[in-house]
């Protein structure tokens, strides 16, 4: 019978690429863990591992349970942690995913009113997923998964809490800043900085580059928005934001906004969660909150 501890056992030999290593990370004997997998593979009547030298290599049968445990695990520890807490007499803690990189700016609006209206509610921030933002919600990593980008699965619920514009941000010395509205020719000739996305998922591209058959000449890769904007600022390059964001900046910077084509990109901001959470009421209520304080 497969259990939780052969689940740890392969995830954690994966992680350390070593029995030995993996040993001590799980306060065990190396001994200890070896006769522990021997066993599960004399139940399971297929080997887990193979040793080359001093090499393990996971056989077909290994790389399954290895994605089994990378998908149990969390929810498992999950699950304990949620109990733990209502054990202690706490409504437990908020785990909020961000697939936006400028979103977390707008969620710290909202997080620090909710805190204060929810005192036994603590909140977590991730902003890296193994499997993604929608992965992590099926996995248990997050309760809630801010995205201007629903992927709409069974078991998930997404409502749009605001809705934005994404336009182009220029240096107020540049030649664009005097446009009512800009057309993707005239970004042939720009750099086009964005963050670490890939450009599938970047809206300049799929809906306004692509579409006209247009490149931008050259694409750079920045991480964190003072410094893309310091970069735009100093007339280093173009970037697509939220308009919103480009406000708060404006004032600081030398930057302006233009709109992306006659009719603008209109974009909104969306929280999805898991359909079977739709009864925590300190889920719900960020919801809500998030609606009254951005409308």
């Amino acid at each position: 019978m497969i259990e939780r501890a052969h689940l740890t056992i392969i995830r954690e030999v994966d992680r350390q690429g070593s029995l030995t290593a993996a040993a001590g990370v799980l306060c065990l004997t190396q001994s200890a863990l070896s006769h522990t997998m021997k066993k599960l593979e004399q139940s399971l009547g297929t080997d887990i591992w193979l040793r080359e030298g001093r090499s393990l290599h996971l056989t077909q049968a290994g790389l399954y349970l290895l994605d089994v445990a990378n998908r149990l695990l969390p929810q498992l520890d999950r699950a304990e942690e949620r109990l733990g807490q209502y054990a202690r007499g706490r409504r437990g803690t908020l785990c909020i995913g961000m697939e936006c990189h400028p979103c977390y700016q707008w969620l710290l609006k909202v997080v620090a009113p909710y805190l204060a209206q929810w005192p036994d509610v603590d909140v977590d921030v991730k902003q890296e997923f193994k499997f993604g933002g929608i992965g992590a919600l099926f996995g248990y990593e997050i309760d809630l998964l801010v995205t201007p980008d629903p992927l709409y699965k069974p078991g998930l619920r997404f409502e749009p809490v605001f809705d934005y514009e994404q336009v182009l941000v220029v240096s107020r010395h540049h030649a664009l800043a005097t446009e009512n509205y800009i057309i993707p020719e005239q970004l042939s000739n720009e750099v086009l900085i964005t963050y670490p996305v890939e450009t599938d998922r970047l809206d300049i591209y799929n809906q306004f580059l692509r579409p006209a058959g247009i490149s931008p000449k050259h694409h750079k890769v920045i991480e964190t928005t003072d410094i893309m904007l310091q970069m735009v600022a100093s007339g280093r390059g173009v970037a697509a934001l939220p308009g919103w964001l480009v406000e708060r900046y404006a004032n600081e910077m030398e930057i302006i906004a233009v709109r992306l084509g006659q009719r603008g990109i209109a974009k909104q901001i969306f929280l999805g969660a898991r359909e079977t959470d739709a009864s925590i009421d300190y889920l719900t209520a960020f919801f809500e909150l998030a609606r009254q304080l951005t409308h």
